[in-house]
């Protein structure tokens, strides 16, 4: 309202003289309104200078004052309100204008106009009228803050309704679009250019938060009127340029600010917007961040995660506001030491090898575990004519992540968010899938019931679609481990020592390929039952490795809470310290424990049932 009054009340009053009755009216309104409100919220130091001003703002506005007079009161009283009461709305992540215009015409034009000029068809009825986005005055006094909060809230006494039903990320996309639509395409070029060049500039708009309260007026001094509105014009269009600007010299700069937010949101008793902005402090600035911190530290890099994933648990519970901002403050001092290693550009050819050597032979073992098992499975059931799926498969899964490559190189940013989602929803996939295989492998060991599958395997035992989704299988598990692989190979890449990294990669290569050339001899020579026995066991073992990982990949993207739990975390294992991840692991674990009992029992019971016949 505040932000209204300082706007609107110019359109009301001019020179001492009511230009409008209606709009006067609402001006007293909205400043009576806002002292009543102002009373109402909880004691502080600074409440009773806060009223001192209301009154000022009432007696002004009944008075008719200047515009510039009440424009002043009005924009100071919102600063210190803001200022003594945080009510942390800030973008959890930068929005994104240009996705809303759909949203735009669906929702606002029919008031404010196709193109924002206030002459919508629904909106001539109206009084007060909608307001005319392209009225560059009000563009230049209004910033995206108070937009975001008249869209979230509507304005009373106005055909303003309430947008709240809509996601909070598309309310503040509508901010800034609608915030934009005042300013030329000339104008935002221009700010680009200013932007990029102008380093005192970029530091007057240091965070995304600073971004939503500016208005071209914050700017003068030393900047002049065209240069203000050209840089609002661009940022307004391109929010995510304040961070990218940031995150060259700071890499971890903004993890810090949503976490600062989350820390603010909860001391506020906002704890939805607090868990909110401590995910986006991971995935939006850290989890980018993983691969690279993780070739050069990855000791570092699990305690972040840790630390970060016990700051998410204290938010849920809740905790103390102390042990809160105690374990963000633990969190901050990890962020220091991790930006000391990335500053740190150098790396010696011997690190870069193994790091190079490593990262595959881990990702890749586990892939190549599960692929030879199918095809020592095909080759033992003499069905090679299912072998070119599960060939298909795996090597389309090399295909796709040299795609993946490209894509991440020079075309888009894979966001934390899309890689944990990815990484976990495969895992718990391929887990639930081995999990199946496991038990029946199990089954078919016990006696000669593999005899009898194998006896039966012209039927429709494998038929095309059991071929087609071996396909999948070997797609997604491999897919997984090179999705990962190519991320960790683009953070770490270097021209000074990239002959070191690619002796890494193809040694790490010969060890996979010596590690599937051993597993197909050993395996050829084990008879079938055996070979059906072991298998089942790995399988069910890997099983409960995946569901591990799967779990923790989503409790990382925000999907799944996270409970903590003293313990270790071995990654290989799929052992992470959260009571869902364990759970999960237990679950699968005893699930195929029954199976394998389930399959003893019964033949157990059909030996007995055919000894008595």
């Amino acid at each position: 309202m505040l932000d209204y009054m300082a706007v609107d009340y110019a359109a009301a009053v001019q020179g001492g003289r009511v230009l409008s009755l209606g709009e006067y009216a609402e001006m007293q309104e909205f400043a009576r309104a806002a002292r009543l409100q102002l009373q109402t919220l909880p004691a502080s130091p600074n409440q009773p200078r806060l009223l001192a001003r209301a009154d000022q703002l009432v007696a002004a506005v009944d008075l008719r004052a200047d515009p510039t007079q009440v424009a002043v009161l009005a924009r100071g009283m919102a600063d210190d309100l803001l200022a003594d009461y945080p009510i942390g709305a800030v973008p959890a992540s930068p929005p994104e204008p240009a996705r809303v215009t759909a949203l735009y015409a669906q929702q606002c034009a029919a008031c404010h106009g196709p193109s924002g000029r206030g002459d919508g068809v629904a909106g001539i009825a109206l009084d007060p009228p909608p307001i005319a986005f392209t009225d560059a005055g009000r563009a230049a006094q209004r910033t995206p803050l108070a937009l975001y909060q008249v869209i979230s809230q509507g304005v009373p006494g106005t055909g303003m309704p309430s947008f709240a039903a809509l996601s909070e990320a598309d309310r503040w996309a509508l901010a800034f679009y609608t915030g934009g639509l005042a300013y030329s395409p000339r104008a935002r070029a221009e700010g680009e250019t200013l932007w990029r060049e102008r380093a005192d500039l970029r530091g007057r708009i240091p965070t995304l938060e600073a971004l939503t309260r500016v208005r071209e007026a914050d700017l003068l001094a030393p900047f002049s009127p065209a240069e203000a509105h050209a840089v609002v014009a661009y940022l307004r269009s391109r929010p995510k340029a304040v961070n990218l600007s940031r995150e060259g010299s700071h890499p971890f700069a903004l993890a810090r600010e949503r976490l600062a937010v989350s820390e603010q949101a909860y001391a506020a008793g906002d704890t939805a917007q607090a868990t909110t902005s401590a995910l986006s402090a991971y995935l939006d600035g850290v989890e980018p961040l993983e691969a690279a911190l993780g070739a050069r530290d990855p000791s570092l890099m699990r305690e972040i995660e840790t630390a970060m994933a016990r700051y998410r648990s204290q938010l849920a519970r809740p905790a103390a506001l102390a042990d809160v901002s105690a374990q963000a403050a633990e969190v901050n001092a990890l962020f220091d030491r991790a930006e000391m290693v990335l500053a740190d550009t150098r790396m010696d050819t011997t690190t870069a090898f193994l790091g190079s050597f490593t990262i595959l032979v881990r990702e890749g073992l586990e892939a190549l575990l599960i692929v030879m098992g199918m095809i020592v499975f095909l080759r033992k059931a003499e069905r090679a004519d299912v072998l070119p799926y599960v060939h298909a498969g795996w090597t389309s899964a090399l295909l796709a992540g040299v795609a993946t490559w490209a894509a991440a190189t020079y075309l888009i940013d894979i966001s934390g968010a899309n890689r944990e989602l990815t990484e976990g929803l495969s895992a718990l996939f391929a887990a639930a899938v081995l999990l199946g295989v496991g038990i029946w492998m199990h089954q078919k060991s016990l006696a000669g019931r593999w005899q009898q599958y194998l006896q039966a395997r012209l039927s429709k035992a494998l038929a095309r679609r059991s071929a087609l989704f071996l396909f999948v299988l070997a797609f997604i598990v491999v897919y997984r481990e090179v999705f990962e692989t190519i991320l960790f190979f683009i953070a770490m890449w270097s021209e000074a020592v990239s002959g070191a990294i690619l002796a890494g990669l193809a040694a790490g290569s010969l060890v996979l390929a010596a590690v599937a050339y051993w597993m197909f001899r050993v395996s050829a020579r084990l008879p079938v039952g055996r070979f059906f026995s072991i298998s089942s066991l790995l399988i069910a073992v890997l099983a409960v490795v995946l569901a591990g990982k799967g779990v923790a990949a989503l409790q990382e993207a925000g999907w799944i809470t996270q409970a903590g739990v003293p313990g270790p975390r071995i990654e290989w294992l799929g052992v992470y310290p959260s009571w869902e991840s364990l759970l999960a692991q237990l679950g699968v674990a005893t699930l195929a424990t029954i199976g394998f009992l389930t399959n003893t029992r019964s033949l157990k019971a059909s030996a007995a049932s055919s000894s008595r016949s």
